[in-house]
């Protein structure tokens, strides 16, 4: 019986049933759907489902979710408040500051300037304690400044072998270019270093392992570059066409960093003007390499 009670139930759903729009007055068909209670049932669910889900994104993705009572969470109301404590805490201060401001203009406006508050000692008046100050060196700093000005290492002086030109004589120096020398080093004539003619668009190689100083150009020398080397050398390459290296790059001795050139005033024809300063001075070259 319940099997038979089933099976009639579902065949009642699935019953085709005909709905039928007609003219009332000419009993004319408008329209005509075949309907069954199963296709109702589905309709009707799939309607419901489509209004919960844009119900839902509404309320969840549009401004319409602030109206709903209880919706907003605690923390992002509280971050919220605090937010708008510190605006209109800095609008405050920003108003007192104008009003300061404009209270100024209209006082020296009106010229009611008052007395600095500032108290000025009289001249005199640290004379006494200025007296009582002892500024004699301790012994501390007396043998201290001995030892450093007994330290042959920072004396400029090159004429002497004390000096510090066995540093420099244990170098191994590597010739930037081969050429003739069309001018020595004469610091005399304030020629601090030395003229090297070289075949054109002749590499330019660095002398010694270093850090590029300075990579540019100057309206005098034109493009020159300046190597920083160890215990405080510097060679210099001047008048080159053009600078492989910039400011800062690290090269090794032999490596290429400049073409040779005639750029800048102090040029007669393309050559290398080379220099090496020892502790700021300027040292002759050619005691030191074959060109």
């Amino acid at each position: 019986m319940e099997e038979k009670k089933k099976t009639g139930l579902w065949a009642k759903i699935r019953n085709r049933y005909r709905l039928v729009v007609m003219n009332d007055d000419t009993f004319e068909e408008k329209l005509s759907l075949k309907l069954t209670p199963l296709n109702i049932v589905v309709l009707v669910g799939l309607v419901s489902i489509l209004m919960i889900v844009l119900t839902v994104s509404l309320v969840a993705f549009t401004p319409l979710r602030e109206y709903i009572p209880g919706y907003g969470t605690e923390v992002n109301t509280r971050q919220e408040l605090i937010n708008l404590a510190l605006k209109v805490d800095s609008l405050q201060y920003e108003l007192s500051l104008r009003t300061a401001s404009m209270d100024n203009i209209k006082n020296i406006i009106s010229g009611n300037i008052s007395d600095d508050s500032a108290k000025v000692a009289p001249p005199n008046s640290m004379k006494g304690k200025l007296n009582n100050i002892d500024i004699k060196p301790s012994k501390e700093d007396s043998a201290f400044r001995a030892q450093v000005e007994s330290q042959d290492k920072y004396s400029l002086s090159l004429s002497e072998r004390k000096t510090g030109m066995g540093s420099v004589n244990s170098f191994f120096f590597f010739t930037p270019v081969k050429g003739m020398v069309t001018a020595s080093f004469n610091a005399s004539q304030e020629h601090f270093g030395v003229d090297i003619a070289a075949n054109e668009n002749e590499p330019i190689k660095a002398t010694l392992d270093g850090t590029v100083l300075f990579a540019g150009w100057t309206s005098e020398t034109g493009n020159t570059i300046q190597i920083q080397h160890a215990n405080n050398l510097v060679s210099v390459y001047k008048h080159n066409s053009v600078l492989l290296k910039k400011a800062g790059q690290y090269v090794k001795a032999g490596e290429a960093i400049a073409v040779i050139g005639n750029s800048g005033e102090q040029t007669t024809g393309p050559h290398l003007h080379f220099e090496l300063w020892y502790n700021g001075t300027p040292i002759d070259p050619q005691e030191y390499m074959v060109f």
